[in-house]
């Protein structure tokens, strides 16, 4: 996690700050935890350390990139299946609470909007590159289809078609382009993983148009 320095650069967070937001997103998400199965703290601690990871491999501002992965998510708090741009508001009061300032906070906003995954290119800085970096790699990981869909599922009210779709929808191109990780270590360590899951939910996509299919999942969900 951060470092408590004593020096801290002009346009970064101080570490007090940082340890405010940290505790302010906490207790959002025990708060909110029974509406956030998915994108609770469980991720957002995820994300947070490979972030932190991700931006001292690539040089990017730790604290920033840290500070923008504990608020990237509150958007869900705000609005159910919703996107970044929602938690705005949210986002930029948990931060002035705590003590980072304006110009700062403005700047892990827009970090924060340009890693979106569904709107984010080839180009996006370095900041955006590592927090896209450790947000892509939870989508990525072999345990999440496995153990966490069935509670993306529940927590946005989407169907599995409606998930299928959008996965697949949104981050094949990026798959295909080669900028579905940015940093040449998560390139090399994880690709096959992204390959994997995304031809898993290509599958699913296909599955799901199997009448067969249909009327299995239908009985399933009648029971």
């Amino acid at each position: 996690m951060l470092g408590q320095n004593t020096a801290v650069p002009l346009g970064t967070v101080a570490p007090e700050a940082y340890a405010q937001v940290e505790h302010r997103v906490k207790q959002l998400c025990a708060r909110h935890a029974a509406k956030l199965p998915f994108h609770g703290w469980h991720h957002v601690h995820f994300v947070r350390t490979k972030a932190g990871e991700f931006a001292r491999s690539n040089g990017s501002d730790p604290a920033v990139v840290e500070t923008a992965a504990l608020v990237h998510d509150l958007n869900y708090i705000v609005l159910r299946n919703s996107a970044a741009s929602a938690g705005r508001d949210l986002r930029m009061h948990v931060l002035a609470r705590a003590g980072v300032d304006e110009a700062v906070a403005e700047r892990i906003d827009a970090v924060v909007l340009e890693a979106e995954m569904s709107s984010r290119d080839a180009d996006i800085s370095l900041e955006a590159q590592a927090l896209s970096d450790a947000d892509t790699l939870f989508k990525a990981l072999p345990v999440t289809p496995v153990m966490l869909a069935h509670r993306y599922l529940s927590e946005n009210g989407v169907t599995l078609r409606e998930l299928a779709h959008k996965i697949v929808g949104e981050q094949r191109g990026a798959h295909d382009a080669g900028f579905y990780f940015y940093s040449p270590e998560a390139k090399a360590m994880y690709s096959h993983w992204a390959t994997a899951n995304l031809d898993l939910w290509q599958c699913v996509v296909e599955a799901l148009d199997d009448p067969s299919v249909g009327e299995l999942l239908e009985e399933v969900t009648a029971e």
